[in-house]
Order: C-alpha cells, then sequence, then structure tokens
C-alpha cells in the first residue's frame, strides 16, 4: 500500500462561518454537536461564535447561553395547538381511545393494591382476566428482548437520517457500529416500526446542449469510476434548479468524482456564469487544489454545465428525495440555509453512500486515501 497521503487543508469563506455562527446561536444544538455535524473542530467553532459576538458588540455572552422560548410557547402570529393534541396533560381523559396504551401495568397496581379487585380492574380496562394472566406468566425470549434493542437503534438511526435511510444504509450503519445483523432482520424490524426508507424520483433531463458552445478536449475520458489515490484530482460540476415561493433557486454544485464530496457550490436567482465561477472558487479556496486538477462539465448554455455526470444525476436526485422534494419553500433564503446544513452537516460528514462502500465522503477521504 502506498504512502498515505495528508488530507487537504480546509479554508473556510465568511459565509461558511456566519451559517455556522448561527446554527449556535440558535440554542436547538450545542457547539460541540454542530462541530461534530459539520466536521469541524470545537475550538473553531467557538472562535468563530466569539468572533460574531464581538462583533456584534456583546463579548460576554456565549453561544450556548442562548435558548428559545419555554415549551410549549407559542410563538408570535402562530395558531394556538388544539387542546389535548401535543400535550398529554391536556388531554380530557387519562387513557384516550385508540392510544396504543400497555394497560397490564395498571391492572398490575391494582392487584398490588390494598383491597385491589383484578376482575374489576380487566373489566374497566376491557381486558379478559384470562389475557392478563397468560401475559402475566408470559417471559419474552433472548431473542425477542434483542428484537426490541435492535428496534430502538434502528429508529434512532432512521431519526438521525431525517427519515432517508433505508435497510441498505441502516444495516451498513449498523455495521458501523459494531452491531452485525443479517439485513433480512433489519428490514423486518424496520418494517414492524412502521418506518420506511426514502427512494428517489426517477431523473429527469430538462437541459440540452448549447450547440453554438465549442468541444474542449474530455481530459477524464468519461472515466467517473473511484479511486482514492486520485482525490482532489478530479471534478465535476452541474446545475439544477429549486422551486421557491419567490420563483427559481438556482444551485450550481463541485463534486470530487474520487470522494463524492460536494468541495464547492453556489446559489443564485439566475443562470449566468457568475453563480457557476463562484461555485467554482469556493472549491478552489476550501480544497486548495495542487496543480493539474481536472475540472469537468459537458458543454450547456449556463458555461458548459450540463446534465451528463451520473455522480451529479444522482447527487440531485438525493437532495431533492432526502430534502427539496419534503417540504414547500417561501423564500430563496431558507431553501439556501436549508441545502447548506443537508450539503456541510449532513451529505458530505454522515451521509452513507453506496459508491463507497457505505461510508461517508468525509471518513473515505480519511481512510482511503492513499498515493
Amino acid at each position: 500500500m502506498g504512502k498515505k497521503k495528508p488530507r487537504p487543508r480546509r479554508s473556510f469563506t465568511r459565509e461558511f462561518k456566519a451559517e455556522i455562527v448561527e446554527l449556535c446561536q440558535r440554542g436547538d444544538r450545542s457547539v460541540g454537536q454542530v462541530a461534530k455535524d459539520f466536521d469541524l473542530t470545537e475550538t473553531a467553532v467557538r472562535q468563530w461564535v466569539a468572533q460574531a459576538e464581538r462583533d456584534a458588540g456583546n463579548p460576554h455572552r456565549r453561544a450556548d447561553q442562548r435558548r428559545t422560548g419555554r415549551v410549549g410557547q407559542v410563538a408570535a402570529g402562530e395558531p394556538p395547538p388544539v387542546r389535548g393534541r401535543g400535550n398529554p396533560q391536556t388531554s380530557d381523559s387519562f387513557l384516550r381511545e385508540g392510544d396504543p396504551v400497555n394497560v397490564y401495568p395498571f391492572i398490575e397496581a391494582e392487584n398490588a393494591a390494598k383491597g385491589g379487585n383484578v376482575k374489576r380492574a380487566c373489566t374497566l380496562l376491557k381486558v379478559s382476566r384470562a389475557a392478563y394472566y397468560a401475559h402475566r406468566s408470559a417471559e419474552p425470549s433472548n431473542r425477542a428482548r434483542q428484537d426490541i434493542e435492535l428496534t430502538e437503534e434502528i429508529v434512532a438511526i432512521h431519526d438521525e437520517s431525517k427519515g432517508t435511510y433505508g435497510t441498505p444504509r441502516l444495516h451498513a450503519e449498523l455495521r458501523n457500529r459494531g452491531r452485525r445483523h443479517s439485513r433480512k432482520r433489519v428490514a423486518r424490524l424496520l418494517r414492524a416500526a412502521g418506518r420506511a426508507g426514502r427512494a428517489p424520483k426517477r431523473w429527469r433531463t430538462t437541459t440540452v446542449p448549447d450547440p453554438a458552445a465549442s468541444t474542449p478536449a474530455d481530459l477524464i475520458k468519461r472515466d467517473f469510476s473511484c479511486g482514492a489515490s486520485d482525490v482532489n484530482t478530479r471534478w465535476c460540476g452541474d446545475i439544477t434548479y429549486i422551486h421557491t415561493w419567490e420563483g427559481w433557486l438556482y444551485l450550481a454544485t463541485v463534486i470530487d468524482l474520487d470522494s463524492r464530496r460536494v468541495v464547492g457550490w453556489a446559489t443564485a436567482d439566475h443562470l449566468r456564469t457568475d453563480l457557476i465561477a463562484e461555485a467554482l472558487n469556493n472549491a478552489v479556496a476550501q480544497r486548495r487544489p495542487e496543480s493539474g486538477v481536472i475540472f469537468h462539465s459537458d458543454r450547456g448554455c449556463q458555461g458548459g454545465f450540463n446534465w451528463s455526470s451520473q455522480h451529479l444525476e444522482s447527487f440531485f436526485a438525493t437532495i431533492k428525495k432526502e430534502l427539496i422534494d419534503r417540504r414547500g419553500w417561501p423564500t430563496r433564503i431558507a431553501a439556501r440555509k436549508a441545502i447548506f446544513g443537508y450539503v456541510e452537516g449532513w451529505y458530505n460528514t454522515r451521509r452513507l453512500h453506496s459508491s463507497l462502500g457505505y461510508l461517508s465522503p468525509n471518513t473515505y477521504e480519511a481512510t482511503h486515501w492513499v498515493a
């Protein structure tokens, strides 16, 4: 095996730091958690927050001291919650119809109480005494107990992925955490928990090459395969669009062909060459590649970008499946902030990629990049 090559030193734009500071100041995540999610050092994040506080004229207040309003408090302009929903303390009765409540502990409590009456408790809770005694005598098997524990972990990972992971990625993430189980078992427990992954929609090509554009040499020669030794030497770029209530938001991205990392991106309300240049400049600023890096794009009407690279098509299908198509976007700013969190805090740092052996781009670069 060749000598391991150091990872490129990352450089961060002013906009990137501002987005991280804003996430810290919201108060729903600690500084340490934000640093972990975005593959940053906690010291660097705290320095950015402290600098932002000094710039704002409040040098003594830490980001993790900011808190949102009290739990249950309704924001201005929001409708009040419906009585009995979202807060179990406001329900009209202790056991509401249809609630998935295990009633046997209540019968046990009645039976243990002085003068308790199992028959009366079973009648009130509409449970036969035979079923109660059968439940009381039954002991779950080791397999059943393991299924319960495994299901809890599957649900937790599924929630971390915001409901996007299906069986293959759940199975891979469990293996990464030292939990080795068959894929069929994971699939069974996922179905039993009422969960499922999200499948991408079929991608539709909506842009055609510019017939007047010149045809540069294809230095990549249509080779889009992964190669650990080629990280930071071959990039490709493309554009997609996102519908907001204000109008279209265009997203230009630059992806490393070998680690699948989004190394640069930019958004705008137009398709001018400035958008493409900003995405490429961001990639160069963050990655600082050595001389000779190849940037691949096909002939298109926006400065050379078009819909050809299978990896960018895959990325666009993924981000639309896991983020864009799951809600409406009132403003371009809201969509851009969500894209920042997805790309920098999930896709690059934590999301498992099947083409990388179910590793994240960050992990792949850290463990497989050799000369």
